[in-house]
C-alpha cells in the first residue's frame, strides 16, 4: 500500500510517539493539505501534535489519540492512492468515523470506497456512520425515512441515490416534493406565475440536482419532465410509478397530506421521506405528519427509518455545536 506505521526506534527514548512513512511524497503533500491544514485539523480535534519531516509524519500524544489520528491519516493516504480527493470534509468525515463504533471496519469501507453512489458529474461517500447506515439503507428499503437536525446530508443523500436510480436506468423518473408551508397562503400575493411563486421554495432542491447533472442535462430532463420539482400539494390525485420520490421538509406536512403522499406510491417505485422534527413551521393545532408516519408505520416490512444526531453535521463545524446546544437546552 506504500504507507506503513512504524514505532520509534528503542533509543528514541519517546514512547509517547507514532511514526508513519509515506512511499509517495506527491500523495503525502496533499496529504497534509495546503499550508499543512488537514494536520493542523487533526491537531486541534484530538490535541496531538504532528510534525512532518521529509516522507514522514511524527504523532505525539496521549496513546489513544495518537492511535486515532494514525487510522485517520493512513484512511486519507489511502483513499488519495486510489485517486480520489481529499477535501476538509472529508478529513472531518474520516475522524468522525475512527471515533465511532468499530473504527477499523468503518475506516476501511471509507479508505476503499465501499459505500459510494455514483452520479453524473460527482461520486458522493457518506462521511459518518450514521450517513452509511442512511444510504444502505436508502437501497434496501423501498420507502425510507431520514429523521434528524439540518446538515446532517439527509436530502443530499437521497436525491443522490435517487439520481443513481436514474442514471442506471432503474426508474424512469425523479420526483422532488417538499411543502411550502412558509408560503402560507400569501403564494397569492407573490408575483409571477405558479412556478415562480413555489420555485424559491424548492431551491434546495434544484441546489443538489446541480451538484449531480452537468446545466444542459438537467434544463433538457427538466424540460421533458423526466425530473420534477412541485410542492406537496400538487402530488395529489397522482401515481407515482417507475420513479424514485424524495419528500423534503416532510415535518411541515400534515397527517393527511402525508397520508396523501405515501398512497401515491406506484408500480416499481421507491421514495425517501426526509424531516427534522425541531422544526415544524406548521400552524398552531396541525400535529405534523412525519411524527404520525413515524409512530403507524415503524415495524412495517420494506419501511426503514434512520436518525441523525448533530454529531452527523457535515455543514461548517459551527453548524454541529449549534445543533448540540439547541438539543442539550431543549431536553432540560
Amino acid at each position: 500500500m506504500g504507507i506503513s506505521a512504524l514505532t520509534p526506534p528503542p533509543n528514541s527514548g519517546d514512547p509517547l510517539q507514532t511514526l508513519l512513512e509515506f512511499a509517495d511524497n506527491r500523495l503525502l503533500v496533499d496529504l497534509c493539505g495546503e499550508y499543512d491544514r488537514n494536520l493542523v485539523k487533526l491537531e486541534q480535534e484530538l490535541d496531538v501534535q504532528i510534525v512532518h519531516r521529509g516522507n514522514q509524519l511524527h504523532i505525539m500524544g496521549d496513546t489513544a489519540m495518537r492511535e486515532r489520528a494514525a487510522e485517520t491519516l493512513k484512511a486519507l493516504y489511502e483513499r488519495l492512492s486510489g485517486g480520489k480527493a481529499v477535501e476538509q470534509g472529508d478529513v472531518e468525515g474520516a475522524l468522525k468515523l475512527s471515533g465511532g463504533e468499530s473504527p477499523e471496519r468503518q475506516l476501511e469501507m471509507f479508505r476503499s470506497g465501499q459505500i459510494e453512489i455514483r452520479t453524473r458529474k460527482k461520486t458522493v461517500s457518506p462521511r459518518t456512520k450514521a450517513q452509511q447506515d442512511y444510504t444502505r439503507a436508502l437501497f434496501d428499503n423501498t420507502l425510507n425515512f431520514g429523521i434528524g437536525p439540518a446538515g446532517t446530508g439527509k436530502t443530499y443523500i437521497a436525491v443522490a441515490v435517487a439520481v443513481h436510480y436514474f442514471i442506471e436506468g432503474h426508474v424512469d423518473k425523479i420526483i422532488l416534493s417538499r411543502p411550502a408551508v412558509e408560503a402560507g397562503e400569501k403564494l397569492g400575493y407573490l408575483p409571477g406565475d405558479m412556478k415562480e411563486k413555489v420555485d424559491p421554495y424548492m431551491q434546495p432542491l434544484y441546489d443538489a440536482l446541480n451538484d449531480f447533472f452537468p446545466g444542459k442535462t438537467l434544463a433538457r430532463l427538466m424540460e421533458e419532465r423526466r425530473i420534477e420539482i412541485a410542492p406537496l400539494a400538487f402530488m395529489r390525485g397522482r401515481t407515482l410509478s417507475s420513479a424514485f420520490v424524495v419528500l423534503d421538509e416532510a415535518q411541515n406536512a400534515t397527517e393527511m397530506q402525508m397520508k396523501m403522499f405515501l398512497t401515491r406510491l406506484g408500480e416499481g417505485s421507491r421514495m425517501a421521506i426526509t424531516g427534522d422534527r425541531s422544526q415544524v413551521d406548521l400552524p398552531r393545532g396541525h400535529p405534523s405528519g412525519l411524527h404520525a408516519a413515524e409512530t403507524i408505520l415503524k415495524g412495517v416490512p420494506g419501511i426503514g427509518f434512520n436518525y441523525f444526531t448533530a454529531a452527523d453535521v457535515v455543514r461548517h463545524p459551527m453548524v454541529a455545536k449549534i445543533v448540540a446546544a439547541y438539543e442539550a437546552f431543549e431536553a432540560k
